[in-house]
């Protein structure tokens, strides 16, 4: 069948279903959905197996029994899927994709549920017909297998959608009448500039709070910290700009004025904090260093650095995090309040 037909349920996957691809996919398996789990976490899928998969939420908690593949049973799949929701580190999307394409339906849809500006790297393997980029607005944890955390219910989830090639735009909204079995959903026409939105808010975010240690709501209240955070978002704006990228607002704000860009970036920064995070919401990057994994620093913040320095134009803070950022993952180096002070000497002070 055609991903664009909604009559009846199309054949789904989610590849990577970690804290955020779970709660997702989960969602849709509790809609009656053909989902199928695929990961590359061995003890999370024989989890899922014998017990289904568990999602937590803030005011309730639900458990859906799903089929459930490692990675290695992808060789097994025989009928195509005609959706597939990409949901692993930005880092990992290009392999990711040449798997996922193995068993993508011709006329299917490959969608990067992710950081980063990772659309091109989809649309590069499976094709810009085949890819839809997409932003996603959920805080969640994992730390045992089968079970996901999610901080945010349904109306305080929000993804934005968008078709790369314009000629598969008008498909997208099928997608989205999926998606929204899992949260607010809107389609945009421009979704290379809602990513650089949502990268804004991530550079100023992720990195920088795991870094000195602590739950994001916290990080923004430290000393100086605030002041870092803001400028890391600044600097990513000034980026976004440069290449080409236009003001317009996500996560359901209402519209800015686009002749004030560093505002946007405080009234985005401040709807994160006020609205998908809870006070003990630990960044998707500490929970990665928590785990022992790389978080994707070069994805984010040393995007913001490259682009601005493709433009002839420097990023000191974005720099310094991504330093302070390879010294933790070298092992050099370990998250710490302290690091505050190093950040803050990044600053280009007036």
């Amino acid at each position: 069948m055609s991903a664009a037909d909604t009559t009846t349920s199309p054949r789904i996957a989610f590849l990577g279903t970690g804290a955020q691809g779970a709660s997702i996919a989960a969602d849709f398996a509790a809609a009656g959905l053909d989902v199928t789990f695929i990961d590359q976490w061995p003890a999370h899928i024989e989890a899922i197996r014998e017990k289904g998969i568990t999602v937590n939420m803030p005011t309730r908690s639900f458990n859906v029994q799903v089929p459930a593949l490692h990675l290695c049973q992808v060789a097994e799949i025989k009928q195509p899927f005609d959706l597939i929701f990409l949901v692993v580190k930005a880092y990992d999307t290009v392999w990711a994709s040449h798997l996922a394409k193995s068993v993508l339906a011709e006329d299917g849809f490959l969608i990067g549920l992710q950081n980063g500006m990772t659309h091109e790297d989809i649309a590069s393997v499976v094709g810009r017909h085949r890819t839809i980029g997409a932003v996603i607005e959920i805080a969640s944890n994992m730390w045992v297998p089968g079970v996901t955390n999610r901080q945010n219910d349904h109306d305080e989830s929000w993804f934005a959608l968008g078709a790369l090639d314009p000629a598969q735009q008008h498909r997208v909204e099928g997608v989205a009448d999926i998606l929204r079995h899992s949260g607010r959903v809107e389609v945009v026409e421009d979704i290379r500039s809602a990513k650089w939105m949502k990268l804004v808010v991530n550079a100023a975010e992720l990195i920088p709070s795991a870094i000195i240690d602590t739950a994001l709501n916290d990080a923004a209240r430290a000393p100086g910290m605030l002041e870092v955070m803001r400028e890391a978002g600044y600097e990513a704006m000034r980026a976004a700009l440069a290449d080409g990228a236009t003001v317009m607002p996500i996560i359901g704000m209402p519209p800015v004025m686009s002749n004030h860009p560093e505002r946007y970036v405080d009234e985005i920064f401040a709807e994160v904090l006020r609205t998908f995070s809870r006070e003990d919401t630990l960044t998707t990057s500490l929970q990665d260093w928590r785990k022992g994994r790389r978080a994707e620093v070069q994805e984010v913040n040393g995007w913001v650095v490259d682009i601005l320095r493709a433009h002839g134009q420097d990023a000191p803070v974005n720099r310094r995090v991504v330093e302070i950022a390879l010294e933790i993952e070298a092992g050099r180096l370990k998250p710490h309040p302290d690091h505050a002070r190093l950040l803050g000497e990044a600053l280009v002070r007036g």
